[in-house]
């Protein structure tokens, strides 16, 4: 029993070491920012552009949740992360490529309209960096020996 709580709390630490907590940082940034983005939008304009109001918030929501989950860094909190992030990928990849071929689609912008432009590109490379840092934190059993 104290293998398998050792594990779990050097699993922990390896995520939210070094360069985890920069990563936390910025998703919880991005999860401010995308919060009163979308708060203020459907709040003041929600009429104008329903749709990318509604995404921005979403993607608050994926904010929140990915800045949580990393910052536990327990084994499901992790697995929550990992779906969490691919689903941010997914969205930043299908908001930038319909922003880009329908523009009309977005008549105002949304966190992940044109891969994230408005925001230096950032969002579409936060979900790699997230998907390779828990890639790299997450310890395995080989032979019964954990790998870090």
């Amino acid at each position: 029993m104290s293998d398998r709580r050792s594990d779990a709390e050097a699993t922990r630490a390896r995520t939210r070491s070094g360069p985890g907590r920069l990563l936390i940082a910025v998703y919880a940034l991005f999860a401010l920012a995308a919060t009163a983005r979308s708060a203020v939008q459907i709040a003041t304009r929600f009429d104008e552009a329903p749709l990318a109001y509604l995404l921005s918030a979403f993607a608050a929501v994926v904010y929140v949740l990915a800045t949580v989950c990393l910052a536990r860094g327990s084994r499901t909190s992790r697995r929550v992360a990992t779906v969490s992030i691919v689903v941010e990928l997914v969205g930043v990849l299908t908001v930038g490529t319909i922003s880009l071929l329908e523009p009309q689609a977005f008549p105002d912008a949304t966190v992940w309209s044109d891969y994230g432009r408005g925001y230096g590109f950032v969002p579409a490379v936060l979900p790699v960096l997230g998907l390779w840092w828990l890639r790299r934190t997450a310890g395995t059993r080989i032979n019964g020996a954990q790998r870090s």
